[in-house]
């Protein structure tokens, strides 16, 4: 008939044919690989009658070659540990309430009350504790772990599904140009067909310097790109990868690659040199050319922004020959004093809205701008995930956890989070599944549309009942015909290559409509579409929606790890991080989004839905530890106890639970192969910002419910940092782990804490050296609790006296000596 197997290949015809690899190979399962979609020899009546179709049967066959393993990690001890904290919670729960009844009913030997309204405050704090315990044990109890199969998908390059990469950066300055294009340029480089990735940065900050970075970034990814691929390098981010020394070759390769090298070091470096000495002013002050439409822009008052810095389509990139590079986008979204912008989530939508007109793909990356790309493979790691179950409702995203590069030792400012990914993510994994980060997650653009599951495998009655209408779509997407055509694909599932075949400079005007700040007004984007609004964290609040529509989401975790970030350093930088996460967070409790009402009245699992609890309520937790923090130094300055005396039988309570909890805690640390050091650093930071960041974010949104503030959105300055795989301080600065402060108003309460305790533990000292105990006044206990709290507060102790930000600044001080002027009085008069 003219029609031979090529490359050793068999022929099976219908919807479920298969392809062998070549002869020589194994014939086994792993080797079994979808074939290219050739017309069926015999025109069996199965045959697929689409290119689309077509695919989809080779993928669906392809289902049958085992991309993914879903692996049950054994937690026995792990939980008999669990249940032991909980017992001895309980156990001391009961304690304080028969306690509390004993002093009711005038029991207690006649010995007068210690002090009933720290007992009752005590125990309150206590029962909050045991159910935060509970959230997180519920968390961990069930842990997985996917292991993926990339080299199964080898054979597989005209079938894998095309993605959109999106890159967000807000601020020129806390977010330098060079962090985002380091980004970009490991983006550009993934091991992936390039003619089915196309790379979207969103600069809110209108920035003429980073869209300059950028267009200097397409012209190096020329050369960066076919480099390597060529050597196969194994980072793509360049200030990565120049960092060290060139990987030794074997003697026949080693001039060659020895000659690339020095060539491409010399080009980054006269990139990077060129982005940073290039200035803003002296770019829009040409007020023509590539920088025209920059000239009178302010950031929070301009018109969109668009500007296709690399196109693979263009007949230009064709006759040059360089189409193996992606193409990049930059936009630079319209924002209006009118209309709120809704901080990152906006961002998001607008880059989505715009991929959608001008390359629609089916899968959507969304990174940091500080999170490169560390394993080259991360696309086909993720499409072993999307691609790798029989229901696609298994896997609505593929969350990569946050890890980082170059971080400091012993993670002094507790907040690289290894030991939380390893314990509660993997556990949250065995669950409905992983959250969405924010960052180095790969989605199903259906997903973000708001579609709901759908486990029909008959292609033809999912695009007879699963198609909306065109006022349905209109009402959701937006009066734009392009999105609300590139929509409708997607939602039917047609969209299984990008849409878009022209060049992409011919649809910019199109792209400009939808991401006109006013283009959202009577649509569903922000609610039942796109990224959520209404918190801080857009990402949790985006994930729990996805979730609560029936959704499933798995853990992606290959290795090397798939993105590296930069972890803020110092007191003010982490501590803002945190307050702008327990704000988010928070604002979720306090919506119709809360996950109680996501569990009764939608999909969301019940046990998701507590495991969402475990960082909802960061913040409510803040009250409840700053009230127990202060019931030791309430004691010892007026002479009561809330802790059982040693002499009772009811010390070895606290004791147990206080050494059982540490040692637990102090084993996971352990167990994830870090040091004591790393264990301590990560302690006292949860005391820290407990006092701090979760505090003012409590009162923040307390505020915010009575009307009476708003919440501002804070940028984490961003720093490239030295990948140093040991992470120890640059020549640049002497003592890079060691706190900082500035005048912010989070660092009062907890140095307010700090002051408190040293002056109970000296008041307590003194009257136990002068007076000498008296019935119901402090013990043992108390004093511990005070003593530890000054050793987890150590940082501020060495603030009060430290110099430069190094050191508290007076103004924080003289607001700190007044909360506790009145803390020390409100004592003395009880």
């Amino acid at each position: 008939m003219g029609l031979r197997p090529r490359n050793g290949t068999s022929w099976l015809c219908g919807c479920e044919r298969l392809s062998l690899s070549i002869y020589d190979r194994p014939r086994t399962p792993e080797h079994l690989v979808p074939s290219s979609v050739f017309a069926c020899p015999l025109a069996c009546a199965t045959e697929p009658k689409t290119k689309s179709d077509q695919v989809r049967s080779a993928m669906s066959s392809a289902k049958k070659v085992q991309l993914q393993e879903r692996v049950r990690l054994p937690r026995t001890a792990w939980k008999l540990a669990d249940l032991a904290v909980l017992f001895l919670l309980l156990a001391l729960l009961a304690r304080r309430a028969a306690s509390l009844l004993d002093l009711r009913v005038g029991g207690g030997g006649g010995m007068p009350p210690p002090c009933t309204w720290c007992w009752l405050a005590a125990l309150v704090c206590e029962a909050w504790f045991t159910f935060v315990w509970l959230l997180n044990m519920n968390g961990k109890w069930s842990p997985v772990r996917f292991d993926t199969h990339p080299e199964r998908l080898s054979e597989r390059g005209d079938e894998l599904p095309a993605v959109d990469m999106f890159v967000t950066t807000a601020d020129p300055k806390l977010e330098p140009p060079a962090v985002t294009v380091n980004t970009v340029l490991s983006l550009l480089a993934l091991d992936y067909p390039a003619g089915k990735l196309a790379c979207y940065v969103s600069d809110d900050g209108c920035s003429a310097v980073t869209c300059y970075a950028l267009r200097e970034a397409a012209g190096f990814a020329k050369l960066w790109v076919p480099f390597c691929k060529k050597h196969m390098v194994a980072v793509r981010a360049p200030f990565v990868y120049f960092s060290g020394a060139p990987v030794e070759r074997t003697a026949a390769a080693d001039a060659e690659f020895q000659r690339d090298w020095t060539f491409m070091k010399k080009e980054y470096e006269k990139l990077v040199s060129r982005i940073e000495n290039a200035d803003e002013e002296s770019l829009v002050r040409r007020g023509d050319g590539e920088f025209a439409e920059f000239v009178g822009a302010d950031r929070r008052n301009h018109p969109t922004i668009i500007k296709v810095l690399r196109d693979r389509r263009s007949k230009s990139s064709e006759a040059a020959g360089d189409d193996g590079i992606p193409s990049l986008v930059y936009i630079s979204r319209e924002k209006s004093p009118r209309h709120h912008h809704h901080f990152k989530a906006g961002a998001m939508n607008v880059l989505t809205r715009v991929s959608a007109v001008l390359t629609n793909a089916p899968i959507m990356l969304n990174v940091d701008c500080d999170m490169f790309a560390n394993n080259p493979q991360v696309a086909l790691h993720a499409m072993c995930l999307l691609l790798g179950f029989d229901d696609e409702s298994h896997c609505g995203f593929a969350q990569a956890p946050q890890k980082f590069y170059g971080a400091l030792k012993d993670d002094p400012f507790g907040n690289q989070m290894q030991v939380v990914y390893e314990k509660f993510g993997f556990g949250i994994a065995g669950l409905q599944g992983m959250f969405y980060g924010g960052t180095g997650c790969f989605h199903r653009r259906k997903v973000i549309y708001g579609a709901p599951p759908d486990s029909s495998t008959d292609v033809q009655l999912r695009r007879v009942i699963g198609s909306p209408s065109y006022k349905e779509l209109q009402k959701k997407f937006g009066t734009s015909k392009e999105l609300i055509e590139s929509a409708r694909s997607t939602m039917s599932g047609d969209t299984v290559f990008a849409a878009a075949t022209l060049d992409l400079s011919s649809r910019i005007e199109e792209a400009k409509e939808v991401s006109a700040c006013s283009y959202e007004a009577g649509t569903c984007w922000g609610q039942e579409v796109g990224w959520v609004y209404g918190s801080m964290t857009e990402d949790v609040l985006t994930g729990q929606r996805i979730h609560a529509a029936g959704w499933r989401t798995v853990l992606l975790n290959p290795d090397p790890p798939a993105f590296l970030g930069g972890a803020p350093t110092g007191g003010p930088a982490s501590l803002t991080q945190y307050k702008r996460w327990a704000t988010g967070v928070l604002e979720i409790i306090f919506s119709r989004n809360n996950p109680v009402l996501l569990c009764i009245s939608k999909h969301l699992e019940f046990r998701q839905c507590l495991a969402y609890h475990v960082i909802d309520v960061w913040a409510l937790r803040a009250p409840f530890e700053m009230c127990y923090a202060l019931l030791g130094p309430y004691c010892l300055l007026a002479n009561r106890s809330f802790l059982p005396k040693v002499s009772e039988p009811g010390f070895l309570i606290p004791v147990a639970l206080f050494l059982t909890y540490n040692v637990y805690n102090f084993s996971e640390y352990m167990d994830s192969r870090l040091s004591a050091r790393a264990w301590w650093n990560n302690h006292r930071m949860q005391r820290i910002v407990s006092s701090s960041a979760w505090l003012l974010a409590f009162l923040t949104v307390v505020l915010k419910t009575l009307g009476l503030s708003e919440t501002v959105f804070e940028v984490t300055r961003k720093e490239q940092q030295s990948p140093s795989s040991d992470g120890d301080a640059g020549a640049g600065d002497a003592d890079p782990g060691r706190f900082t402060f500035d005048a912010s108003p989070v660092f009062v309460p907890p140095t307010a804490l700090t002051v408190v305790n040293v002056v109970a533990v000296a008041v307590g000292a003194w009257r136990a050296a002068v007076v000498g105990a008296v019935p119901g006044g402090p013990g043992v206990g108390e004093f511990v609790c005070c003593g530890w709290l000054v050793l987890c507060l150590w940082p501020f102790v060495r603030g009060l006296v430290g110099m430069g930000s190094y050191g508290i600044p007076w103004s924080v001080k003289l607001k700190a000596g007044l909360l506790v002027a009145a803390f020390v009085h409100l004592c003395t008069r009880t």
